[in-house]
Formats: C-alpha cells, sequence, structure tokens
C-alpha cells in the first residue's frame, strides 16, 4: 500500500524543547502546538506577529507561536530562519 505524501509549509529541522518546559506542560500538549505551528496555525499572538509569520514562511525568517497548555501555562515554539531547528520553550526561558 502506498502512502500520500504529507505536504507541510516549513521544515521544523531539530526540534529541541527546555528542561524548564518539559517539567510543566505534558509532552502531548507540546505535540500537538508542534503539529499547529509546522500547519501555520500560530496560535495566541498578535494580529501582527500572524501577519509576519505568513510572510516569514514563504520569506525564510523566524517564525514564532504562542500557546498555552490546558493548565494556562505559556509557552513559545520558536523556528530559526534557516529551519535548522525549532525550540519549545517558555518565555522565561528565552
Amino acid at each position: 500500500m502506498k502512502f500520500p505524501t504529507i505536504s507541510v509549509p516549513f521544515a521544523l529541522g531539530q526540534t529541541v524543547a527546555t528542561p524548564h518546559v518539559l517539567k510543566v506542560v505534558p509532552k502531548a500538549e507540546i505535540f500537538a502546538a508542534l503539529q499547529r505551528h509546522q500547519n501555520c496555525d500560530w496560535g495566541d499572538v498578535c494580529p501582527q506577529d500572524k501577519w509576519a509569520n505568513d510572510r516569514a514562511v514563504k520569506g525564510g525568517e523566524r517564525l514564532l507561536s504562542v500557546y498555552h497548555s490546558k493548565d494556562g501555562v505559556k509557552f513559545w515554539i520558536i523556528t530559526e530562519w534557516d529551519r535548522s531547528a525549532t525550540t519549545v520553550l517558555l518565555p522565561e526561558d528565552y
């Protein structure tokens, strides 16, 4: 059986997370947020950041998404401009 190729707008590169975010956000929620991020659902960013991300997908700039866990913990996902790495972190880890 041949499976269809899934196309995503951009590559995540090496995906890493800070120890702090791994302690306070369940891994399943991190994985769900990574999927949203890679599908251009930027979470709770302001309209200007949404516009910048939409443009950056095509222009090769850094991407920033903001999410909240079910417990209300705010966390970020940042993909570097060259798509070499994506980092999941808490704002205070930045």
